[in-house]
């Protein structure tokens, strides 16, 4: 009874009120540090012990420890509480729940919402890690990504978690970036369908999704992390934001800044970027946060500010409301430069009111409203279930490309002598992405149990049901990780202390070649030995140098990294077929090794269920279905350079550079592929500007089992006002087939999906001659479709259509 009492004296407190109302009521009985402080999160736990996380993270000025005086006026968010150091998830939710309780017994007693990384899986201890994003896009199938993302929302709810720091929506541009990993792909219409999907699963939950990184990040120069961008508008439009707009169409609430400068305007003081774009013209209403001290980086960084309260008002006046991960510049500065006059009331009410709606969305502003989180009352409390496993496995089966497979050398036979090889073979986390839990976090904390079951791909092979006689050698350790840091701490140790100067390690570089010669030799003996060598290479995966492939681990050149290349050459040269096994964040130049090699898998980044899935794809009893996201290079074909490029990108002879991929982007095979049996346009029948094409593609399985194929339609446009893309994704619709059946897949097709930014700089839709090359790749095209767009010329915006409406006829 009394809540009900106060839920009518107090109006905000009303879940039968309108939002709006209620947050009129609230804004005017708070005081200027009770607004200020809604507008940033806290992050416990982050200190200088910590493992680095984010870009200058320990350089950074956080608070002192004492939380209590810091949460006197209330607080925003919480800051990754189960992604910043290992924690039992009940207990976890425990201190989430004894923390917002202290929140509530403030003056106003707001609940603080609670963001965590949610990338490949819930970032905290024991949660299931899911394929990482360039698996999503070898998938082709957003339905699977949906389930994906509703799996991981799930998960969060039952935490007390209500917003995920995920889709990363950037299109990769440079495979030398190290988040390239983190990308879906180097195709805007890819990265947007299967961004959208991953938003529309978590935002079903209730877990509200954060688009990152708004916009331009990866397009920075030299493939380097948080370095400037020079795109110019027409790119802008029509390769980096399109996966945006598709994702805010799919619900997203929250969208997160590139911490990159476009032009030499940081984006996180851009309004035109964060205001003019994202509210006015694709008319959002939710929050935006700023990606990780990407506010105080105006000040130190990018230099635009000569302080940081002159940073906090740049990015509130920018459209940044919330700045995370912690406390800073709209702190104690933002007070400061309020009390002074500096700036207006109004634009941190501005921000106040997105962020007040959200909570008041998510219930937090509820008189009824409960700190506890579900985990506390389960009998299960188990992160890592049996159904989100399953969901992980089914994905990275799904996502596993047969990139070559030479006089059938792949499935292998059952009883095969086979030797495994490689620095990715026997390492129980070599599937993971960067933002996993253990290699985020994990590798910081090096006597922390796994808290999942992860086979490696050694141990697959020896359980297979197959009954393959395996034997085992490392081959070589990867540069600075695993075997070389190990080799270093034993060195020391043996030494009676830490190895410096350089003597010491010039004498460490000589015994760790000394030590990787001794590796391969015994992969050379051990693959002369067997009928198969399956050499399972790939990167590390981690953060800031810590890894190979990763956010801050970028790349010079796209060779293999170490002497894995090395490695692979040895093994070549036994005579022994080689079936190569790739575990990568990004594509590496494989020319001058793929005619010689049996067959090239490639796993990219696959999970927990990688090692069991790549197994299943070797013996047979899982059909290659995965197409790729991002082409492989050819020899001296450094990026960037992607297959979304103008007739000038393509191979010449005014160039001794030749770009073409050695494995194209949408190329992928099948043990059993289907049969193309019929592509056609209805014939006589125009495309109207407004309307719609329909195409009809024919599929037959002709074999004994299950096989899936991609049906990928690009767009050519031989004349245009601007140099266009020679061909661009437009549909890729998946299409599965049991044995002996045929099926015909009706993709409509919007006028709208021709559009392009012209000269005058809008976004246009045009009549005239096009053409459709439908096929299995980007290079395998089966047909070139002439067709004509007629009617009047028309501007389209952000309410055009973007995807084609796709329907299967059995038959």
């Amino acid at each position: 009874m009394a809540m009900e009492n106060t839920a009518v004296a107090d109006l905000w407190r009303d879940p039968a009120a309108p939002a709006a109302d209620r947050i009129k009521d609230l804004i005017p009985r708070m005081s200027v540090r009770e607004k200020v402080a809604q507008l940033y999160g806290v992050w416990v736990g982050a200190d200088a012990t910590s493992g680095q996380v984010a870009p200058f993270q320990h350089s950074a000025e956080l608070p002192a420890a004492d939380w209590s005086d810091v949460l006197r006026d209330g607080v925003g968010q919480l800051t990754r509480p189960f992604g910043t150091a290992p924690v039992d998830p009940v207990a976890g939710a425990r201190a989430i729940a004894n923390t917002q309780r202290e929140l509530t017994g403030t003056n106003l007693g707001i609940p603080a919402l609670v963001h965590e990384e949610c990338l490949t899986g819930l970032g905290a201890w024991q949660a299931t890690v899911y394929p990482a994003p360039l698996c999503w896009g070898a998938s082709f199938d957003p339905d699977l990504i949906r389930e994906v993302g509703e799996r991981i929302g799930t998960t969060m709810r039952r935490l007390g978690v209500h917003q995920g720091l995920a889709p990363v929506l950037d299109v990769a541009r440079d495979l030398r970036w190290g988040r390239v990993e983190e990308t879906i792909a180097e195709d805007p219409y890819l990265v947007g369908t299967l961004g959208a999907a991953y938003v529309q699963g978590l935002e079903s939950t209730g877990i509200i999704a954060t688009l990152k990184h708004f916009a331009g990040y990866s397009a920075s120069r030299a493939g380097r992390n948080l370095a400037p961008v020079s795109v110019g508008p027409r790119e802008m439009a029509d390769v980096i934001l399109p996966p945006f707009e598709m994702a805010l169409h799919a619900g997203a609430r929250s969208v997160m800044n590139s911490y990159a400068d476009n032009d030499g305007m940081p984006v996180a003081g851009d309004p035109a970027m964060l205001t003019d774009l994202l509210r006015g013209t694709y008319g959002f209403t939710g929050t935006v946060v700023s990606d990780y001290f990407a506010v105080v980086f105006l000040h130190r960084l990018h230099r635009t500010a000569g302080s940081k309260g002159t940073a906090a008002v740049q990015a509130l006046q920018a459209g940044i409301d919330v700045e995370l991960p912690t406390v800073d510049c709209f702190g104690a500065p933002l007070i400061a430069a309020l009390e002074a006059g500096e700036v207006d009331v109004a634009l941190v009410d501005r921000a106040l009111e997105r962020v007040l709606l959200q909570k008041c969305e998510l219930g937090l502003l509820d008189a009824d409203w409960s700190p506890e989180a579900p985990i506390l009352s389960e009998q299960d409390p188990r992160l890592d279930d049996e159904e989100s496993r399953a969901l992980a496995g089914r994905l990275a089966r799904r996502a596993i490309v047969l990139l070559r497979n030479e006089n059938g050398a792949l499935p292998l036979a059952p009883g095969k002598r086979v030797a495994v090889v490689g620095p990715r073979a026997h390492v129980a986390d070599a599937a993971f992405g960067c933002y996993s839990f253990p290699r985020h976090i994990g590798v910081h904390h090096p006597d922390l149990a796994l808290g999942i079951e992860a086979r490696t791909v050694l141990e697959a092979l020896q359980a297979d049901p197959a009954g393959y006689v395996v034997s085992y050698a490392q081959g070589c350790p990867i540069p600075d990780t695993e075997s070389s840091v190990r080799l270093r701490a034993e060195r020391a140790a043996a030494e009676g202390g830490a190895v410096g100067g350089e003597a010491a390690d010039t004498v460490d570089e000589e015994s760790l070649r000394a030590a990787g010669d001794q590796q391969i030799a015994e992969a050379v003996a051990a693959a002369r030995e067997a009928e198969v060598c399956v050499a399972v290479l790939g990167d590390v995966s981690g953060l800031f140098g810590n890894g190979t492939s990763g956010e801050g681990c970028d790349a010079s050149d796209l060779r293999l990294p170490g002497r894995q290349g090395e490695l692979l050459e040895a093994l070549l040269g036994t005579g022994t077929p080689v079936v190569l096994v790739l575990l990568v964040g990004r594509p590496y130049e494989l020319s001058r090794y793929a005619d010689r090699l049996a067959a090239v898998v490639c796993g990219f980044l696959p999970g927990e269920e990688g090692a069991n899935a790549l197994a299943d794809v070797l013996s047979g009893r899982v059909d290659p279905a995965g197409r790729l996201p991002v082409g492989f290079p050819a020899e001296g074909a450094n990026q960037p350079s992607t297959y979304l490029t103008a007739a000038l990108g393509l191979r010449s002879d005014v160039s001794t550079v030749d770009p073409t991929p050695l494995y194209p982007f949408g190329h992928g095979l099948s043990y059993n592929p289907a049969v193309w049996t019929d592509i056609a346009l209805p014939e006589g029948e125009a495309w109207p500007t407004d309307g719609t094409l329909r195409l009809a593609v024919t599929l037959r399985n002709d074999g004994a089992s299950a096989t899936s194929e991609v049906v990928q339609v690009y767009l050519h446009d031989p004349e245009a006002e601007v140099a266009r893309p020679v061909q661009q994704l437009i549909a890729a619709p998946r299409v599965d087939l049991a044995p002996g059946t045929t099926r015909t897949v009706l993709v409509d097709l919007p006028a709208d999906t021709t559009s392009y930014t012209g000269r005058a700089g809008r976004r246009i839709v045009e009549p005239g001659e096009v053409e459709l090359w439908v096929g299995a790749s980007s290079r395998d095209i089966r047909a070139r479709l002439a067709a004509s767009v007629v009617g009047a010329r028309r501007e389209v915006g952000f309410d055009r259509a973007f995807q084609p409406e796709v329907s299967v006829v059995e038959g």
